[in-house]
């Protein structure tokens, strides 16, 4: 797991978070910012990626990971249709 305190990050409870932001950017379609050679839970990889200073987070609003314009998925992608099914269930 991350070894050292990402850059800018104030603490451990604060990257938790932001680690489980990204990856919920990622289950949602967000595409990762680094390649691997074998498939990586989301967490694993939101981890991988703010170890590696890959992911621009700001205090703002909700205070969490940016991610840039257009790489939000597509409305009707299946990350989407999911989560709407799951809450038409409930």
């Amino acid at each position: 797991m991350i070894q050292k305190m990402p850059e800018g990050v104030d603490s451990k409870f604060r990257l938790v978070l932001l680690v489980a932001r990204r990856a919920e950017q990622l289950l949602r379609g967000a595409r990762p910012k680094i390649e691997t050679d074998r498939p990586l839970k989301p967490t694993r990889l939101a981890a991988v990626e703010f170890e590696e200073n890959r992911i621009r987070w700001d205090y703002g609003e909700e205070g969490g990971v940016l991610e840039p314009e257009g790489e939000e998925p597509a409305e009707g992608s299946d990350a989407e249709t999911v989560e709407e099914e799951a809450s038409v269930s409930e």
